[in-house]
C-alpha cells in the first residue's frame, strides 16, 4: 500500500480542488498507460486503443501496458507513450496560436521528448522547434526521440537555460516544463514519495525561477510562454504564475475547458492567473499543472535576421544537392547543409537561428542525411526514420520476428537485393542493412539496439 508523506498532505491541502481521501483512495490504484499518436505515421497498432485522451487529438488510453520496447511500431516513431495529462499542452496551445504561421519554437527542459515530439506535431513545415536539455545523457535519450519522430524541423542542444539568456525577443513560443519536486508522479513512481522534502519543494522554486530568468528575455513581443510541472505543490504553480506577471509583467491566458474533463481551474492569489491543475481522482491522468502566458505587444516577424559575414551552416550546391535527389522525397523542398561529414536536411528558419547563435552546443540538426564516399550516399540511421525519405529508397519488408532479430542485432540473412536496404515494418522503416548476398551488414547504432 502506498504510504503519502503526512507533510506533504498537510502542504497540499489548502490548494484548490485538493480532496484528501478521493486522493489518497486514487493512489491505491494503478496508474493509467496513454501513448500519443505520430500524426506523421499514421499505421494500425498492434494493440488495441481503449479510450481517447478527451483533450488530445491523437492521445488514447490503453486497456493494458503492453512491452513496448519489442513493439517494432514504438521503435519506428509511429506513437510516444505519454502521461495523458502532459498531452493538456497540445489542447492549450491549440487555444492560443496561430499554427498557419512560420514561428520559432523553444523547449526549454525537453527530455525526454515527450512534450517537444507533441509541439513539433503542431508546426508547419516552415517553422522551427529548439529542443534544449542541459543533462548530456538525458540530451542524448531527446535526440534518439526527436529521430524517431522523422521531421527534420528541430535542433536538439545541450546548453545550460543561462546560454539563452543573452537572446533577446527570439522565440514565438516558449515552453518550460520544470524541474519539479515530483510530487504528480507519486503513484506511478513510488520512488518519488521518498524523495519529496518541503526543502526539495523550495529548491525547485528558485530552480524554476532560475531557468524562467534566463529564457524569458528571448521570448518575442506578443509571444506565448507555456509553464508546467508534475507537482501539485502551490509554491511550484500558482506562486510561480504570480512571479511571472509581477517581475515580467505578463499576462495570463485563459485556456477553455470542459466540465466533463475534470481538470480543475484555479487563480492565483495575488495576479488572480489561471492555472490549471490534474489530480487523479478527477482526471485519467498523473498530477499535473499547466499555465500559459503572453508577453506585452505584437508578434513580428522572427525571419529578419541580419546575416553574418561568416556563416558555419550554409546550403549545399545544386550539383551537390543532386546526389541525394533517389534518397529525398520532394528535393527541392528542403535545404541541405553540410557539418563535418555528415549531410543534414532542415528547412531555412532552422538555418538561419544557428548561424545567428554559433555559440551553442548543437546535438542534433534536423536529420542526418548520411555521408558521401565519392558520389555515393552512405545513408544515417536518421534518414531510416524520417518521414521525407523517398519513396524510391529499397527496402525490406520485415516481419515481427525478423524485426526484433534485426533490432538486437541477431539477423544473420535475410532476403533482399545487394546493396543498401531500408528495414521496414508495415511500411514504416527502423534500420539500414548493406545486403551482401551471402551476408549482409547491421548498421543500426549500438545505442538503439535491444538489449532485454
Amino acid at each position: 500500500m502506498l504510504k503519502l508523506p503526512t507533510q506533504f498532505i498537510q502542504s497540499v491541502s489548502c490548494c484548490t480542488g485538493f480532496d484528501e481521501e478521493a486522493f489518497l483512495e486514487a493512489h491505491q490504484k494503478p496508474s493509467p498507460t496513454s501513448i500519443r499518436i505520430n500524426p506523421f505515421k499514421t499505421t494500425t497498432l498492434n494493440f488495441n486503443l481503449d479510450s481517447q485522451v478527451q483533450w488530445s487529438d491523437k492521445g488514447f488510453y490503453l486497456n493494458e501496458r503492453p512491452n513496448f520496447t519489442y513493439d517494432v511500431l514504438f521503435q519506428s516513431g509511429c506513437y510516444y507513450v505519454q502521461e495523458a495529462g502532459s498531452m493538456f499542452i497540445e489542447h492549450a496551445l491549440k487555444s492560443c496560436i496561430d499554427f498557419d504561421a512560420t514561428l520559432l519554437a523553444f523547449d526549454v527542459c525537453a527530455s525526454p521528448g515527450g512534450k517537444s515530439t507533441l509541439l513539433n506535431s503542431l508546426l508547419n513545415n516552415e517553422s522551427a522547434l529548439i529542443a534544449n536539455e542541459v543533462v548530456k545523457q538525458r540530451a542524448d535519450v531527446l535526440a534518439q526521440n526527436i529521430s524517431k519522430w522523422g521531421t527534420s524541423n528541430v535542433v536538439v542542444t545541450n546548453n545550460d537555460p543561462s546560454s539563452y539568456s543573452e537572446m533577446a525577443n527570439v522565440f514565438d513560443i516558449i515552453l518550460v516544463d520544470a524541474p519539479c519536486s515530483g510530487s504528480g508522479l507519486f503513484r506511478k513512481q513510488h520512488d518519488a514519495v521518498d524523495e519529496w522534502s518541503l526543502d526539495n519543494v523550495n529548491l525547485c522554486c528558485q530552480r524554476q525561477k532560475r531557468i524562467l530568468s534566463d529564457v524569458i528575455g528571448s521570448l518575442k513581443q506578443g509571444g506565448t510562454l507555456v509553464y508546467s510541472t508534475c507537482s501539485y505543490s502551490q509554491q511550484e504553480n500558482e506562486d510561480i504564475a504570480d512571479w511571472l506577471m509581477t517581475e515580467f509583467e505578463l499576462t495570463s491566458f485563459e485556456i477553455p475547458t470542459q466540465k466533463t474533463w475534470g481538470i480543475v481551474e484555479t487563480q492565483s492569489e495575488k495576479h488572480q492567473a489561471f492555472g490549471y491543475r490534474f489530480y487523479p481522482d478527477k482526471t485519467k491522468s498523473e498530477g499535473f499543472f499547466c499555465a500559459v502566458f503572453k508577453k506585452p505587444g505584437a508578434l513580428d516577424d522572427h525571419r529578419q535576421y541580419r546575416k553574418y559575414k561568416t556563416e558555419s551552416f550554409s546550403p549545399i550546391k545544386p550539383k551537390e544537392k543532386e546526389l541525394f535527389a533517389n534518397w529525398i522525397d520532394n528535393l527541392n523542398h528542403h535545404v541541405i547543409t553540410k557539418f563535418k561529414d555528415d549531410y543534414l536536411l532542415t528547412n531555412q528558419t532552422v538555418l538561419d537561428f544557428i548561424n545567428r547563435y554559433p555559440k551553442l552546443y548543437l546535438k542534433k540538426v534536423g536529420t542526418t542525411i548520411g555521408s558521401l564516399i565519392k558520389e555515393d550516399v552512405i545513408p544515417h540511421h536518421d534518414l531510416a526514420l524520417s518521414i521525407h525519405k523517398s519513396k524510391q529508397i529499397q527496402t525490406i519488408e520485415c516481419t515481427q520476428e525478423q524485426s526484433i532479430q534485426f533490432l538486437k542485432k541477431e539477423l544473420q540473412i535475410i532476403d533482399g537485393q545487394k546493396g543498401w536496404n531500408l528495414m521496414t515494418f508495415n511500411g514504416f522503416g527502423f534500420g539500414w542493412i548493406k545486403h551482401l548476398g551471402n551476408r549482409l551488414n547491421n548498421y543500426l547504432p549500438n545505442e538503439c539496439r535491444i538489449l532485454k
